[in-house]
């Protein structure tokens, strides 16, 4: 009983100072862990208000069927900026990929004219073919990630040479002492009917793919994230079959990325468009496994999420309950956002 009496003590202590020890280190592991959100934003028809020569399309100026003119185009600016800083809840984001850009005017002119440059953003973009003249592009912070390498990477159909669309986006970035391989994605739309144009979704899924690959023999176990408006659902072929992008759970091969938008109960809201009364998911990040590690830069598991604030929608009179707030519904001027929601996931970065 002696020996009893005397033991409980200094185990206590032993309890203590072992649950002290776990607190001093978790504190230590959140005070060096760095953290980067990552987001994607289809930005609906960011157009300048100029002629471009080199396009037939011109509708989004003054004298174009659009009406576009500057008054118009510094509100759609200053409505990305807004939700771009609402959706960093309170802190920047590190980068940023758009879709539906013109050129990169707009970028810079979004990166340098508004509050946005307080943060050091630069952006990187390619003019590509497509026949609207849009583009894809992504800003990204200089202090935060160091850029290290940038192409576009073209969609080439083998059985119509005259196809135009536009080009996926490739960027390296140093973060820290760790790389990065990002894509950003606007892959051929719907219109025409989506049975009718899924050869073109799966010919840019396929592209992707083989740079993916291309990647990984250079890099084994390269860290990839995948983002953009891909006109398809994570459960269409081209996500599936062509980039073999499949849920956590379902990514069973070492090749299999991981499409981080496939359940819509985890992501905050049901869907990033609407069509008629149906939310769908287009907007999406598929990510490599890689970056489910836990070593040195790793997904923050759960981050994913679709921002979905109240001002970035407006009543649905026609379909009931809500819809995005649009810059344009067909050729009335409105003065929304876009008609697409941002998407965003969390990354950390835990020196080793």
């Amino acid at each position: 009983m002696l020996f009893k009496l005397r033991f409980w003590p200094a185990f206590f202590k032993f309890i203590i100072t072992f649950l002290f020890l776990i607190l001093l280190l978790q504190e230590t592991i959140a005070q060096n862990a760095l953290s980067y959100r990552i987001a994607f934003y289809n930005v609906e028809n960011f157009f300048d208000t100029e002629i471009d020569s080199t396009r037939e399309y011109n509708a989004f100026t003054p004298e174009g069927e659009q009406s576009w003119n500057f008054f118009r185009y510094r509100k759609k600016r200053t409505n990305l900026f807004k939700t771009l800083l609402a959706a960093g809840e309170g802190e920047p984001i590190a980068l940023i990929g758009m879709c539906e850009i013109e050129n990169d005017k707009v970028l810079r002119d979004l990166i340098l004219s508004t509050p946005l440059k307080n943060f050091d953003y630069q952006y990187v973009n390619y003019p590509s073919p497509d026949r609207r003249g849009i583009d894809v592009g992504l800003i990204y912070q200089r202090g935060k990630m160091r850029l290290i390498n940038s192409e576009p990477i073209a969609l080439k159909d083998p059985q119509n040479e005259q196809f135009r669309s536009r080009d996926i986006l490739y960027a390296s970035f140093l973060v820290q002492t760790d790389t990065l391989h990002v894509y950003v994605n606007h892959w051929p739309s719907r219109w025409g009917g989506e049975l009718p144009t899924s050869r073109l979704r799966m010919l840019a899924a396929q592209t992707l793919r083989k740079h993916v690959d291309s990647i990984g023999l250079v890099y084994p176990g390269a860290k990839v994230i995948i983002m953009g408006d891909f006109n398809d659902k994570p459960t269409d072929e081209s996500i599936l079959k062509g980039l073999q992008a499949f849920s956590a759970k379902e990514a069973s091969k070492p090749q299999h990325l991981v499409n981080l938008f496939t359940n819509p109960a985890k992501l905050g809201f049901e869907g990033t468009l609407k069509h008629q009364y149906d939310w769908q998911i287009f907007d999406m990040i598929i990510v490599s496994q890689s970056l489910f590690e836990n070593r040195k830069l790793s997904i923050i598991e759960g981050s994913q999420r679709i921002f979905a604030p109240d001002f970035l929608f407006a009543e649905d009179e026609r379909y009931l309950g809500k819809k995005p707030y649009r810059t344009y519904v067909g050729p009335r001027y409105v003065g929304g956002f876009a008609d697409h929601l941002p998407v965003f996931v969390d990354l950390e970065f835990i020196e080793e």
